[in-house]
């Protein structure tokens, strides 16, 4: 597929910044900018210099100058989008962007669709789909495992583990077909089995693809952590001590917090989507009742379960109900209040859970740096 119109956008971000990006790509990329641009050595056409080479000047509107400028000159098929691309890098004031990009848009250009200079990268067959998703993943990126991740994939992690899975299928058609056309000389005995070998371990590498899918979307959007358990354990204290802000209304009264708070925080290179939910427990109080059952609703959809226990209260039925809910997934529990006389049988909440447990106080951030090595 050829495309032959030439596009241009500011590149950089929006406001006011100390350096502004204009990329402008295709066939007449060059050209546009050669009519705008005059060099500091004024023999010098951007049609004539090497790629990949930087070049200072002015932004000419006529006669008037219009900023001082580095213009980068890469040739196709070695650029983003593998055809001709300059960028024009102006003082950063959108003021300047934009009178900038007019220019090169009235010189020949047209305005840049969103994403269109990844489309053309595609299309022009210098990524696939899978590194043209890491671009924006890459830019999204809210921690180090999700840029990490990215980078990786934009280097063809995905790519490539789908290339040799597609390189194996391909020998063995192949194979077989060679078999076929000449049977006297390509033998198939014992080839059922090498076959099913093959068939097998590329389902298990496709399996593994597709079940890094969570792990790819956790690092993406954050660890859905919900903070269970019964009214006034301290699951409110625990969430305001994790933002280090008084987030949630904490009182002595229990069902205090009646409907879920979220918040997104960044815990050691980590993103955590945090919900603070209705203390569980049998109650008559309709609305009380809703938020309990949102909490156990919300439970089961959550990557990571906080369970906070209170240590000055013994088990009972609720507790019993809380550690059935979490028996599969992946929780950590916190015995809170320690800075108290502790009531609990931690012996028999470990039994019930078959988990170990944190000693914690929400009040002084006893256990805190636990909590944070567990999650």
């Amino acid at each position: 597929m050829k495309i032959t119109d030439t596009i241009a956008a500011i590149s950089s971000a929006a406001g006011n910044s100390g350096i502004g990006i204009i990329r402008v790509s295709g066939d007449e990329a060059i050209e546009v900018v050669d009519k705008i641009f005059r060099p500091a050595n004024k023999n010098k056409k951007l049609a004539n210099v090497e790629s990949h080479t930087v070049h200072y000047g002015h932004i000419m509107d006529g006669d008037k100058t219009l900023d001082q400028v580095l213009v980068i000159v890469m040739k196709n098929p070695h650029s983003y989008t593998g055809e001709d691309t300059v960028e024009i890098d102006c003082h950063g004031g959108m003021l300047i962007l934009k009178k900038v990009l007019d220019l090169v848009l009235k010189n020949g250009a047209r305005t840049a669709e969103p994403g269109e200079f990844t489309k053309r990268a595609f299309l022009n067959g210098r990524i696939d789909l899978s590194q043209a998703e890491a671009v924006m993943d890459l830019i999204n990126s809210k921690n180090d495992f999700a840029l990490n991740s990215s980078i990786e994939q934009l280097k063809g992690g995905v790519s490539d583990a789908i290339k040799d899975i597609r390189k194996d299928i391909i020998y063995h058609i192949a194979f077989i077909e060679s078999a076929l056309d000449d049977p006297e000389h390509i033998s198939l005995d014992g080839y059922d089995e090498e076959i099913t070998k093959m068939l097998n371990e590329n389902i298990n590498k496709i399996s593994k693809l597709v079940n890094s899918f969570d792990n790819g979307r956790i690092m993406k959007e954050g660890i859905k952590t919900v903070i269970l358990g019964k009214p006034n354990a301290g699951k409110s204290s625990l969430l305001n001590l994790m933002l280090g802000e008084d987030r949630a209304i904490v009182t002595d009264i229990e069902g205090t917090t009646r409907d879920t708070l979220e918040e997104n925080i960044n815990f050691n290179g980590l993103s955590l989507k945090i919900i603070d939910t209705a203390g569980i427990r049998d109650t008559e109080d309709l609305v009380e009742r809703i938020g309990v059952n949102k909490a156990k609703e919300i439970a089961k959809e959550g990557d990571l379960i906080i369970y906070v226990v209170d240590g000055s209260r013994e088990l009972d039925d609720n507790d019993r109900e809380i550690i059935k809910l979490i028996n599969d997934k992946q929780a950590i529990i916190l015995v809170n209040k320690s800075d108290m006389d502790t009531v609990i049988n931690i012996d028999e909440l470990k039994k019930d859970s078959n988990r170990d447990v944190i000693l914690f106080s929400a009040k002084n951030g006893e256990g805190m740096d636990q909590l944070e090595e567990e999650i």
